[in-house]
């Protein structure tokens, strides 16, 4: 029944169906323009401001912006003293006491201000860019995390600096510019880190708490398999984000070499984002099929001690609802699990768009090589950036570990970065 329900809406585009009092205000079913004759302003001849109420909403233009707000909504978000706690920031307010059916006794605007009266007597006041910013509207036009997306020229181009390790860890400039970087490319590089696990892990924490796993809390490993992984081993790697049978996969993740005694190696980096991007310009239909269809990633491990198995689900490609931003890739040919989710005519489309995003993924052009030496730690959003590696040969050692992705915003967001 799902997925008969699922294949319905992914071969019918959703048609969201009209409320009364959701057309504009100017333009009637066949087309002719008539002047909004209900529309009050906030003074006789300014248009900078207007505003007409509906059975359940209040329309009001501001900005260039036409918002549509629910009357609960305009209820329940009161920044009033007795609505919500300024000093907690948190909602005072019981949201489950306010009446479904309410709506305002009266309405007023000033150039800077909207002014409700409820039934009960209770004044709310929203200022004007407020309402802008946080209208469902006014986040359709924003992102939620800028972003420079990236080929391997336009990186290179980039010349974006490494930060040392002593600013990085002493001095919150240090940290910001690294944050900066990480926020804007999903990769940034620590050089002059002293070679070894401990130091490591210092590096890390300056950032966020470090998220333990099935791999423990520092990983380090060698090609010896000790751990159920292909990444034990010295074959190549091909891009991929880790962890994807976990169902919030790891937010960062921290790589550092401490020593190789041989050849090869090199670490392949693919801005995930910027191939799905081309995917959405050239077959927006497939875009929407892998941010629908949702799969199975699975890891299961029976390796000496360690016996582990892990399934994860979601679609290759996470967006956010209301602007169809992206903000996880989750690709990983090798941990994806049987595909049973979905009915046979969806799989084989969802076949044909994700080989299109994996060509997307594989031209020469969108991959960036580096070798990671002893000294230079990277840190990988792990949500973005897929990583990969070059066969190599001789003894290599490395350590590193995840990073919970909420510190790191936080650490960011703390320093006055948008994240």
């Amino acid at each position: 029944m799902w997925g008969r329900r699922l294949a319905a809406l992914l071969a019918v585009p959703h048609r969201p169906r009209r409320r009364a009092g959701h057309g504009s205000p100017w333009l009637p079913r066949d087309g002719r323009t008539v002047p909004p004759a209900h529309w009050h302003h906030t003074a006789p001849e300014s248009l900078k401001c207007a505003w007409q109420l509906h059975g359940d909403h209040l329309e009001l233009r501001y900005a260039n912006t036409l918002m549509r707000f629910d009357f609960v909504w305009l209820r329940d978000h009161c920044r009033s003293a007795s609505c919500y706690n300024t000093k907690t920031n948190q909602r005072s307010l019981d949201t489950a006491s306010v009446d479904l059916a309410i709506k305002p006794k009266a309405v007023r605007v000033d150039e800077t201000t909207l002014f409700l009266t409820w039934p009960d007597g209770h004044v709310t006041r929203y200022g004007l860019e407020w309402l802008v910013k946080n209208s469902y509207e006014g986040q359709k036009q924003q992102v939620m995390h800028p972003r420079i997306l990236w080929n391997a020229e336009i990186y290179r181009q980039a010349q974006v600096p490494s930060v040392d390790c002593r600013s990085f860890l002493e001095t919150d400039e240090g940290l910001k510019e690294f944050l900066q970087n990480f926020l804007l490319y999903g990769i940034a590089f620590v050089e002059n880190v002293s070679p070894t696990k401990e130091d490591t892990e210092i590096l890390a924490e300056r950032v966020s708490l470090i998220r333990e796993t099935i791999y423990g809390r520092m990983w380090y490993f060698t090609s010896d398999f000790s751990r159920g992984d292909t990444a034990y081993t010295k074959l190549a790697l091909d891009r991929h984000t880790d962890t994807t049978y976990f169902q919030e996969p790891c937010g960062i993740q921290v790589f550092h070499c401490l020593k190789h005694e041989g050849t090869g190696g090199r670490t392949l980096l693919v801005d995930g984002f910027y191939a799905a991007e081309q995917v959405l310009r050239q077959a927006p239909e497939q875009f929407e099929l892998l941010s629908k269809v949702p799969l199975k990633h699975e890891y299961v491990e029976k390796v000496g001690d360690c016996h582990n198995h892990m399934i994860g689900v979601g679609p290759v490609l996470n967006v956010y609802p209301w602007n169809n931003e992206l903000y996880l890739i989750r690709y990983n040919n090798y941990d994806r699990a049987v595909i049973n989710t979905v009915p046979y005519d969806v799989v084989h489309r969802w076949y044909a768009a994700h080989r299109t995003l994996t060509a997307e993924l594989r031209r020469p052009e969108n991959e960036l090589w580096v070798k990671l030496k002893p000294g230079k730690a990277l840190f990988v959003d792990n949500w973005r950036v897929l990583h990969g590696r070059e066969a190599f040969t001789g003894y290599r050692q490395l350590c590193g570990c995840y990073l919970t992705r909420d510190d790191v915003l936080n650490t960011a967001r703390l320093l006055g970065l948008r994240a």
